[in-house]
């Protein structure tokens, strides 16, 4: 993202913002969330995130292929096991704000963002 956003008065450019709402997109799917949640606690093989979300292995590869696509988790050979992570601060940090402050909420603000088509 553009550097000097952050606290500035300064709008973002149109491709910044086109950037983040493809990103936003992408982790709108609450599967495609919650992997990069469990992987903001660490790195894992496909069959781990299968099972820690509950998923089915084609469901949940074919989500860490679109999340890979978009530079979201990357992944890395360890022998014949496929590693994946997210090794970008920035996601990592975004997306353990939003879901853990929602987390401490108690899920309240759920109700009123369905109903107003979010």
């Amino acid at each position: 993202m553009a550097r000097g956003i952050e606290g500035g008065g300064t709008d973002p450019s149109a491709e910044v913002l086109t950037e983040a709402a493809a990103m936003f997109g992408l982790l709108a799917s609450p599967p495609r969330l919650h992997l990069v949640w469990a992987l903001t606690q660490g790195e894992s093989d496909v069959t781990g995130l299968a099972e820690r979300v509950g998923g089915a292995l084609p469901a949940v590869s074919q989500h860490l292929s679109k999340l890979k696509l978009a530079g979201l988790v990357r992944s890395r050979r360890e022998g014949r096991r496929v590693v994946y992570l997210v090794d970008d601060p920035d996601v990592v940090a975004v997306v353990r704000l939003l879901v853990g402050r929602l987390a401490d909420r108690g899920g309240q603000h759920a109700s009123r963002a369905r109903r107003f088509g979010a």
